[in-house]
């Protein structure tokens, strides 16, 4: 027999059977349903006083029995690539009158069926037909519209085909419009949490929403949800993800992204129930450095952090583990790794940390080398697109460029500059910081920060021209704290060219610091001589054939100490 679906206490077994034989009942591809099943289902509903839900494919095939409401049904996943819509439809009977209800329009809306229609059902008999489809993405309408109530009768000849046909059309001329206008890249809907911080959870969308576009999404729709306590289902709750749902249909978009680090639980929940896929913060961090990893020690230190985000996801996943997909979110091991079981994953993992803490022994035996060679180290550090990779080439006049890219520098670069009176000094950069910055990150990335340890000075260089400055200082900051690293500090405000008259007083008063436009080379010379006094002051001998005496700067920067 097969399986019936719903509130099933309390039937009897010859209802079960009436009930199973539905799914020899077939209707025409292009019907809703036939007079004759009409009848049975009217009947059979008031027989046993709740209502029935069927499930058709488009051959017209029963595939779901149900007793209760439409939302009894378990919709399977659709198999259709090519079109916009499920593939499927639902028929179920009202015992009463009333039009379609909230759920059923839901229903209709979040599994993208072909059609949702409701059978009244009066003293036995089928009575008016209600009847909805889906609205495509520009229409004026709601999410669905709402075709007139008629008796049943009318609509036997209605062809649910043609208008599915029609639907889908519009939907792929919409999408082509869009293709044609954006470019190729995938369209998300980004979700910020403010969780009662105010302006810095808007500054956190704005970098969420520049993350996106670094990982090569396009950024569809934007929207700050104000929760004081996260869903633990939904993060924003059941109603908001409708109408997340809604934005991403109207927009086109098939992926969602959070600003925060989601669980497991709530991931998988807010894909079964969107059919989107679906991002945290994290996890968008993690593909950017996939993305940007290209040397064997990024790509070992970006895997290894990968597959320890991974590693707690792994409970639960069951068949989901074996799709294999393209994208922001896949790249990386995550294209070769989703199908290996847990031990696997582990042994993956210790194979490289092993590899990790061999670079970690390599890289210390660098620093040995460049220690003897007697010249002072000045680490370039600063919150993630700051300008630390384009200050570094106008000090040093070498080594690549910047770009206007978030973490578009994973490998610690080193490279040889001068200073007035002092001589050759050794730059050196590093990966980027940013705010909540991912811990199994941070974790692979340690060695190569360490780097900074050995730093006689650091640059710290903040980006005056960013909203959000002071906290941006703070972050980076707290991390290097974190790191333990204590080498005195000179603050570089970068593209001053850029920031306005007033914040960057401010941040000169609140902070201190070099305002420079690294591009332009205005302010450069004041922060070479400020930087050569700062290394005189801490016992760094210059070169006897570039001794030039140096004048103190004029101002010592507030964040000096």
């Amino acid at each position: 027999m097969e399986k019936i679906f719903g509130r099933t206490n309390g039937l009897k077994p010859s209802e079960k059977k009436r009930l199973a034989n539905l799914y020899n009942r077939r209707v025409g591809a292009n019907r809703l349903l036939t007079a004759e099943l009409g009848r049975t289902l009217a009947a059979l509903s008031a027989e046993l006083e709740k209502p029935i839900s069927l499930l058709f494919d488009r051959g017209g095939r029963v595939i779901r029995v149900a007793v209760g409401d439409a939302r009894e049904l378990p919709v399977p996943e659709s198999a259709l690539v090519e079109t916009r819509l499920s593939g499927y439809r639902v028929v179920h009977t009202h015992l009463g009158p009333g039009g379609l209800s909230r759920p059923d329009l839901s229903m209709l809306f979040l599994h993208r069926l072909d059609a949702m229609a409701a059978l009244e059902v009066a003293q036995g008999h089928p009575g008016r037909l209600h009847l909805a489809l889906l609205s495509p993405p520009r229409a004026d309408e709601e999410d669905w519209q709402i075709l007139p109530s008629r008796p049943y009768h009318e609509y036997l000849e209605w062809d649910v085909t043609a208008a599915v046909a029609a639907l889908e059309e519009e939907l792929s001329r919409q999408a082509r419009g869009l293709d044609l206008r954006d470019g190729s890249g995938e369209r998300a809907v980004l979700v910020g949490l403010d969780q009662g911080e105010g302006v810095q959870a808007e500054v956190d969308l704005a970098e969420l929403a520049e993350l996106a576009r670094t990982a090569g999404a396009i950024v569809a729709h934007k929207e700050l949800v104000f929760r004081p306590s996260l869903d633990p289902r939904y993060a924003v709750g059941r109603g908001k993800v409708e109408e997340l749902l809604s934005q991403a249909y109207h927009q086109n978009a098939g992926t969602l992204i959070f600003g925060i680090e989601l669980s497991a639980a709530q991931a998988r929940e807010l894909e079964s129930m969107t059919g989107l896929k679906v991002l945290d913060r994290t996890q968008l961090i993690l593909d950017i450095f996939a993305q940007h990893a290209r040397t064997p020690e990024a790509k070992v230190q970006v895997e290894l952090a990968q597959l320890k985000y991974l590693l707690p996801r792994l409970v639960g996943k069951g068949k989901d583990l074996s799709r294999l997909g393209g994208g922001i979110g896949t790249r990386g091991p995550g294209e070769t790794k989703l199908e290996v079981d847990r031990r696997r994953l582990q042994d993956r993992i210790a194979e490289l940390s092993r590899k990790l803490h061999e670079i970690a022994g390599r890289r210390q035996e660098t620093r040995r080398q460049r220690d003897r060679s007697g010249l002072p180290l000045v680490g370039v550090v600063g919150y993630t697109n700051a300008g630390k990779t384009t200050l570094m080439h106008a000090l040093a006049k070498k080594g690549e460029e910047g770009e206007n890219k978030l973490f578009a520098t994973l490998r610690p670069l080193t490279r040889r500059g001068f200073l007035p009176g002092l001589g050759e000094v050794l730059y050196t950069d590093t990966v980027g910081f940013i705010r909540h910055m991912p811990a199994d990150l941070l974790e692979a990335f340690r060695s190569t920060l360490e780097e900074l340890r050995d730093a006689d000075v650091l640059l710290h260089v903040l980006d005056a021209s960013q909203e959000g400055a002071l906290e941006r200082y703070q972050v980076v900051e707290a991390l290097l704290a974190d790191l333990g690293v204590e080498a005195r500090r000179l603050l570089v405000l970068s593209k001053a060219d850029r920031a306005g008259g007033y914040d960057l007083e401010f941040l000169k008063e609140r902070l201190g610091g070099w305002p420079v436009s690294a591009l332009r080379g205005e302010g450069l010379p004041e922060l070479k001589q400020a930087l050569a006094s700062t290394l005189l002051a801490q016992g760094v001998r210059p070169a006897a054939w570039a001794y030039v005496p140096v004048e103190a700067p004029t101002a010592a920067p507030a964040s000096a100490d």
